[in-house]
């Protein structure tokens, strides 16, 4: 007798296998599982997944989008200044319920965890305690990993590097950073080695906005690999955004692309916000904000596809869906060969888990009992349909469920109802 048995699901992989539950784990993964269950999930041949992994977001901001007021210009900049007003406006309670909408919105789409950059600028750190807050409302269910996040700057803001150390004493769970956001590039490159000393100090993960510019000549990238290495901080660190680098000479490229492999970091672009962000000061040709993805991977380097921003001061769109930052980031990264279809779909799950050090992941024996039925085929054709979350269950508990996507047609000669599945 085991609690829970998903039958007759599509891995990734393309296997079709049961998977039975006990508790909160995993307990097998093959064909034919004859142990009763008290509860089925008929999956018939629907693609299951682990679930959905969003390595980079800001949950204190999402769904304030329009307070204090409309991001009229569309920059990062203005945006960074609204946000400015808004984190000392918004109470600890209203960013805790913010955030717990968003995550119900994310859990209904299989999004079971989430790295969150948390502003330590203020000196009341309320953006510190709400997260912590909702942290612990969410843990049942979803795992929110936290990052210390000086937006103003380390060094910049009066209180910068005294308020990271404050939120880290707290709790926070990751060493964060802005470089390219320091009065100089000097003092840009010194916040890399000191919060990389802190990290390694206190054995913790290291995840940097890193060179979030049009500018080619933000370089923090080499930096921020040359401390991972120096420190002995490989697998640890992530470095975020990396948009400077689609302006980047060639050649300076093709000597920063094997540093950064031979560092061990890995990186994680945010294509729905890299691309609206970006570029904004050009007429044409107009730059996209999209890093070197495939160029990076080539060499071995992990990057993971992030959401960045639902409904906030510097993005007006959102769902809390991973599909749709996987569907844009093979669009403007030009991924249409069906490996890197395929692989799309792995950044947004695999690599994204690992990139965060999530425990325990994947369909496997032993691991955490999470996984997500979609309506969908196979790993490419759930990204070209972003498609409903038949079932998602948590740590051994069916926690969202939804019917297909179906829609039913009143047309002479033709079926009652249409599908847009190929498979």
């Amino acid at each position: 007798m085991v609690d829970l048995i998903v039958r007759g699901g599509t891995l990734p992989d393309g296997r079709v296998a049961d998977i039975a539950i006990t508790g909160e784990r995993i307990v097998a993964v093959e064909q034919g599982i004859t142990a009763e269950a008290g509860t089925t999930i008929e999956a018939a041949g629907h693609l299951v997944s682990p679930p959905f992994v969003d390595p980079h977001f800001h949950m204190d901001a999402t769904l304030s989008y329009g307070i204090p007021r409309v991001n009229a210009s569309g920059t990062l900049l203005e945006g960074i200044a609204l946000w400015g007003e808004l984190r000392d406006q918004a109470t600890v309670d209203e960013m805790v319920e913010r955030g717990l909408r968003y995550c119900d919105w994310a859990v209904s789409m299989g999004l079971l965890a989430i790295r969150s950059h948390v502003d330590t600028t203020p000196d009341h750190l309320n953006t510190v305690t709400a997260m912590l807050e909702l942290r612990e409302r969410v843990r049942p269910y979803l795992d929110l990993q936290l990052v210390a996040f000086p937006q103003d700057g380390l060094y910049r803001a009066p209180n910068g590097r005294a308020n990271l150390i404050r939120a880290l004493d707290m709790g926070v769970d990751v060493v964060g950073g802005i470089p390219h956001f320091e009065r100089t590039m000097e003092e840009g490159a010194a916040s890399l080695r000191d919060l990389c000393r802190i990290a390694a100090d206190r054995g913790l993960m290291v995840d940097i906005h890193c060179d979030e510019t049009d500018d080619p000549l933000s370089r923090h990238v080499e930096t921020l690999a040359c401390e991972t290495q120096r420190l002995g901080l490989a697998g640890r660190v992530a470095g975020s955004h990396l948009t400077s680098m689609h302006s980047m000479d060639n050649y300076y490229v093709s000597k920063l692309l094997p540093l950064i492999a031979e560092s061990g970091m890995a990186a994680i672009p945010n294509p729905l916000i890299n691309i609206v962000l970006q570029g904004r000061h050009d007429s044409y040709p107009k730059r996209r904000g999209l890093t070197r993805v495939k160029e990076m991977q080539a060499l071995g380097i992990p990057v993971g596809w992030g959401q960045d921003c639902v409904l906030d001061p510097w993005y007006s769109l959102g769902t809390a869906d991973m599909l749709d930052v996987a569907f844009m980031g093979l669009h403007v990264a030009q991924m249409t060969h069906p490996a890197e279809m395929a692989r799309c779909f792995t950044m947004v799950t695999e690599t994204n888990a690992a990139i965060i050090g999530l425990p325990d992941y994947g369909l496997h024996k032993g691991a955490l009992a999470s996984l997500v039925v979609l309506d969908a085929g196979n790993p490419t054709e759930a990204v070209r349909l972003r498609p409903a979350r038949l079932a998602v269950v948590s740590r051994g508990k069916v926690v969202a469920r939804s019917a297909p996507g179906d829609a039913a047609l009143s047309l002479p000669g033709r079926p009652g109802t249409v599908r847009r599945r190929a498979s």
